[in-house]
């Protein structure tokens, strides 16, 4: 038995000239029955993935237009950073904090470096590491500006996307993540995104930090107006509040500078960072800060099991060095150009708007054409996978290592799916 691998479909044809049904078929079928029903994943089922492309349990391969929300900035099974892994693997792998092993310092020096900051915190999620900033902003607000105890307020962003642990879908306004889940804890203030006047109206003297997205990523990739990141760096200085980017999505590459701050020249207090960080291999997070922030903690006042393993560590410290060179960076910057020229061509042909920074997109397509989803299962019929969010819109992620064809590739897809051709 012989199989054909193409883009989006897949025929296995039989000794007798008879076409046997998809394998992925079955693999879906069995994982929808047998886990909670938290996502609602695009009927494909990966077995294998390298560079920018990936391949069912059939032989299908897919463009992956969404790089695990950025969590693939350097592609499936970069080679450096699988040495990196396997290199660690044969030595050691964790050891908890309890002890100190010997990748651990070279991580944090390296990304404390890159972030030009002079401590880090490592931890395992995204999410774990926003619960970490809020855990910091609040010591910091009762140990060094002297707000009363319990007092602490944080003021957030509407459409704001920072995880899903309970505090923080408490200040979320998506319905999705937040009903069902309170009671939620207090001391947050949400203000309208990309308002840097009612945000400085909303600090009080319990104010301790504003913790903002520099680029809203589930929220479709939604871009703040210009100067507006340089607006809260000012108000918060001058009101002795601290900044907290959330860069998980937005950070280490993706748009095209080693942080979407970059783009308005604006360092925060802390950097909250993710995803990218554990090169698509292991879950690698961490708060980054200079020691006048991240000092406010001491031993037994915060801590995972898992948070700066060895291997984690020997994997960070391989992407830290990776982004040091800057050419990922400038690969998409030059990439995103290609994005957003393309993308710009299909509003009012089946796109109502477009969002682009590096290689990073939000489309809003005509709700005439269909949902997002609709439009996603339509994409990956034409062997490119990417995910809808909040109705018509869908969101473009490759990894920084796709192929200028490749992406032309994938775009000839999209523009062929929003306009009927």
């Amino acid at each position: 038995m012989t199989s054909t691998t193409t883009h989006g479909t897949t025929a296995t044809p039989t000794t007798d000239g008879t076409v046997d049904a998809p394998r992925s078929q079955a693999y879906f079928q069995e994982a929808q029955e047998r886990t909670a029903h938290n996502y609602h994943p695009l009927p494909v089922v990966v077995a294998h993935a390298e560079g920018a492309w990936m391949t069912d349990v059939d032989g299908t391969r897919y463009l992956d237009m969404l790089a695990g929300y950025s969590a693939l900035n350097f592609g499936h099974g970069h080679p450096e950073l699988l040495a990196a892994a396997h290199e660690q693997l044969d030595k050691l792998t964790l050891t908890s904090r309890a002890f100190v092993h010997d990748q651990f310092g070279r991580f944090c020096a390296g990304l404390g470096d890159l972030a030009g900051k002079e401590l880090v915190l490592p931890m395992n999620t995204g999410a774990e590491a926003v619960e970490t900033a809020i855990k910091v902003a609040r010591k910091w607000g009762y140990d060094i500006k002297g707000v009363e105890n319990d007092s602490a307020e944080i003021i957030v962003a509407g459409g704001n996307f920072h995880g899903r642990t309970t505090t923080i879908v408490g200040f979320s306004d998506d319905p999705d993540a937040r009903d069902g889940f309170g009671p939620f804890a207090p001391g947050f203030v949400q203000v309208p995104y990309g308002d840097a006047a009612a945000l400085e109206e909303a600090i009080t003297p319990n104010t301790v930090a504003v913790l903002i997205e520099p680029i809203q990523g589930e929220g479709g990739v939604v871009i703040p107006p210009t100067g507006y990141l340089r607006a809260v760096r000012e108000i918060t200085t001058r009101h002795n509040v601290l900044f907290a980017a959330d860069e998980i999505q937005a950070g280490l590459g993706r748009t095209g500078r080693t942080f979407a701050c970059d783009h308005e020249d604006v360092v925060p207090d802390l950097y909250v960072l993710g995803k990218a960080l554990g090169g698509g291999i292991v879950p690698v997070s961490a708060v980054v800060a200079n020691r006048d922030v991240l000092g406010v903690l001491h031993p037994g006042q915060h801590g995972s099991t898992f948070g700066g393993n060895a291997l984690a560590c020997a994997v960070g410290a391989k992407v830290v060095e990776i982004l040091a060179s800057g050419e990922l960076q400038e690969r998409s910057e030059k990439l995103g150009i290609v994005l957003r020229t393309r993308l710009e061509s299909l509003v009012g042909r089946g796109a109502l708007a477009v969002r682009t920074r590096g290689l990073w997109a939000g489309i809003d397509v005509d709700p005439a054409v269909g949902t997002g989803r609709a439009v996603c299962e339509a994409l990956m019929a034409r062997g490119v996978l990417a995910k809808d969010t909040h109705g018509s819109t869908i969101r473009l992620a490759p990894p920084l290592v796709v192929t200028e064809d490749d992406l032309n590739w994938g775009l000839d897809q999209l523009e062929a799916v929003v306009t009927g051709g």
